[in-house]
């Protein structure tokens, strides 16, 4: 489970690396706190978190769930490819949001996989232990 481990760390520090980008965005574009709009480049930026962690919820769960039924080392190479479509996301994102579609589809569908990988294998351990 250490590349699980390690993976989860890697995350999260992308998040933290995403919310550090929004800061630097507020100081360059002149958006204060509390605010959320006022500079398009902001606002690319802070869509760029905020989505990251609409996903790290779904993400984490299921990323651990999906290690505790299938190989460890599997589920870590598909939520590698997650952690690499967030940083194409951010690139694509903050270049012209309407290239944003592939990062997306990196970072999605891992963590859909991911989770489909996890409620199976539940299902399958609670049908064999009934």
């Amino acid at each position: 489970m250490i590349w699980i481990e390690i993976l989860t760390a890697v995350a999260l520090l992308q998040y933290i690396y995403f919310g550090a980008l929004v800061g630097n965005a507020r100081d360059k574009y002149g958006v204060s706190a509390p605010a959320i709009t006022g500079h398009e480049m902001f606002e690319r930026y802070y869509r760029v978190q905020m989505n990251t962690l609409e996903l790290l919820i779904v993400f984490l769960p299921a990323l651990w769930l999906a290690a505790r039924y299938w190989s460890p080392v599997a589920m870590a190479t598909l939520g590698t490819v997650y952690v690499v479509g967030r940083f194409v996301y951010l690139k694509s994102y903050t270049q012209d949001p309407a290239s944003r579609s592939l990062g997306y589809g990196l970072s999605f569908g891992p963590a859909v996989l991911l989770l489909l990988a996890g409620l199976t294998g539940s299902v399958l351990a609670a049908i064999k232990s009934a």
